[in-house]
């Protein structure tokens, strides 16, 4: 593949197509404007707001239960995600031949886990009061973080609306009720795998008195799943595993279990982690294993079905990265010191705010949730158009050059403010719906919103870079630290540092000062 120029990676960001691209780059493409642009790239929401039918559903369940020395609870709970994190630290850094089958022989027989069998049939069992705990301090955190991945895997695919959705370690329900609030009218039967029975009663207790529910049918295992399904009924259009990888302390049984839920998954597979060194090697593991394992499927079936074949074997064999990967290659961050995460802030729920502990400070109004996930789609991956195939843009000189002399005069009323404007200006602009009183009666209103449908939005193709960590604004330039796609096959990934400058693409650099951690970047 041809390299890209230093000064053009450095002040522009745009890749030139070959010359045996010419073809494909014609009048035909559709062109992005400046502003469909911003609008297709933007993934990421600055401080997501905990919708009020969940935070009334949690306070009434807190309330019900009743548990005294919550503070104490929830500190307990917090100790036993860090000891899931030291059992992680014991396993391979890296997708190898050797797998630990079992690094908690060491680890005192009070441990909290449930290990019957090496096939899925695992989980962390929760005591009641750990339960009630995690629903007042850590469900709204991940609720937050699966309203963002759903959200951008809805915007991503804006043709996929799920009816049958399987949620592996459902827990308290967290992506049950992110998925109402992504797809509220699509979803028709909902599988929940949870082994410990307290999560599943808190699941049932929250969703109580719900209107217009889908079939939800709870399972202690896969086992069970599979056992009481016919084979027919048992793909998903949706399979969702979200902050329950970690709590499989053996990386055999972790391939094991996403094996088994890549099976039952008929379209779109999710996994979500904490955003943690330890985190993100679980999705780099599982990543690898699923393309590896789908490539080698479809390489057997072309072998077997003959080249005339060909296109039908591959029609839904294989598997791409709808997010967070512009491509299905090798992780860039591999063996670099850096991993591969993003953050969602939330505003604190009043039980956060009341049973969580802040070192010796006040607890802020917000708390910052990292995660780390990838959504996998059975198929090819799509070869589309770059989004800036064919778009031409001036630089600063062009613009002041073409400027016309009536927009430098200057309008001198227009810099005093108004008495009018003085009396707007002192009242509250903001107003949170996080204080709206969290009562428990159900309005007509409460009903889920479909939400508009995006003016524009990123293609599948690879020619859509991802914003990792904070974009650096420097004067007059932002430099991004971005992962995409070395060809358009997205069979390549790179890890680049990207400079835009106002003087030579004024464009660009507007819509790059407006870009945020985990959005995406146009080629």
């Amino acid at each position: 593949m041809q390299q890209l120029h230093p000064t053009a990676n450095k002040f522009a960001g745009i890749r030139q197509a070959p010359p045996e691209m010419a073809s494909i780059v014609s009048e035909t493409v559709p062109k992005f404007t400046a502003e469909a642009l911003k609008s297709a790239a933007k993934q990421s929401e600055r401080c997501h707001i905990v919708p009020l039918r969940l935070r009334r559903a949690i306070k009434k369940y807190l309330r019900e239960q009743e548990e005294p020395h919550m503070k104490r609870k929830v500190l307990r709970l917090s100790e036993s995600f860090s000891q899931i994190k030291e059992v992680n630290l014991m396993l391979p850094t890296s997708t190898s031949k050797e797998l630990v089958e079992d690094p908690l022989k060491s680890v005192e027989c009070s441990q909290r886990w449930k290990i019957k069998s090496a096939y899925g049939d695992i989980g962390l069992k929760y005591r009641e009061d750990e339960t009630v705990a995690y629903v007042a301090s850590r469900m709204p955190a991940v609720y937050s973080a699966l309203y963002r991945v759903l959200s951008e895997v809805r915007r991503r695919l804006p043709g996929f609306s799920p009816a049958k959705v399987l949620d592996f370690g459902a827990g308290t329900g967290s992506a049950f009720w992110a998925l109402r609030e992504v797809w509220p009218r699509s979803l028709n039967r909902i599988n929940l795998v949870e082994p410990s029975q307290s999560m599943q009663r808190a699941g049932q207790s929250l969703i109580k008195g719900l209107k217009n529910l889908p079939l939800i049918q709870s399972y202690g295992s896969i086992q069970a799943l599979s056992q009481d399904v016919k084979k027919s009924d048992r793909q998903h259009d949706l399979v969702i595993a979200s902050y329950v990888l970690g709590e499989i302390p053996s990386l055999k049984d972790r391939i094991t279990v996403v094996r088994q839920l890549w099976e039952l998954t008929g379209d779109v597979l999710v996994l979500v982690e904490p955003g943690t060194p330890q985190g993100s090697n679980i999705i780099s593991q599982m990543r690898s294993h699923i393309l590896w394992m789908e490539k080698r499927r479809s390489r057997k079936l072309e072998d077997a079905s003959g080249k005339e074949c060909k296109a039908l074997t591959t029609l839904k064999n294989g598997a791409y990265i709808v997010a967070p990967c512009p491509h299905d290659g090798s992780c860039p961050l591999d063996n670099t010191g850096k991993y591969c995460h993003f953050v969602q802030r939330l505003q604190r729920t009043t039980s956060q705010r009341a049973y969580k502990r802040s070192k010796g400070e006040p607890l802020r109004g917000f708390e910052d949730e990292k995660f780390c996930f990838i959504a996998f789609r059975r198929g090819q991956r799509p070869r589309q158009p770059w989004p800036l195939d064919g778009m031409k843009f001036e630089t600063l000189k062009e613009q002041h050059a073409r400027r016309n002399p009536e927009d430098l005069e200057i309008d001198y009323e227009d810099q005093f403010i108004s008495s009018e404007d003085e009396d707007v200006q002192d009242e509250d602009p903001i107003s949170y719906d996080s204080d709206v009183t969290e009562t428990d009666a159900i309005t007509e209103n409460d009903d889920w919103e479909e939400e508009g449908e995006e003016t524009a939005h990123a293609n599948l193709g690879s020619g859509w870079g991802r914003i990792i960590y904070n974009p650096l604004r420097r004067g007059k330039r932002v430099e991004m630290d971005i992962c995409r796609s070395m060809d358009r096959e997205g069979t390549e990934g790179s890890f680049d540092r990207i400079v835009i400058t106002k003087s030579k693409n004024p464009t660009l650099h507007h819509q790059a000062r407006r870009s945020v951690w985990g959005d995406l970047w146009p080629f």
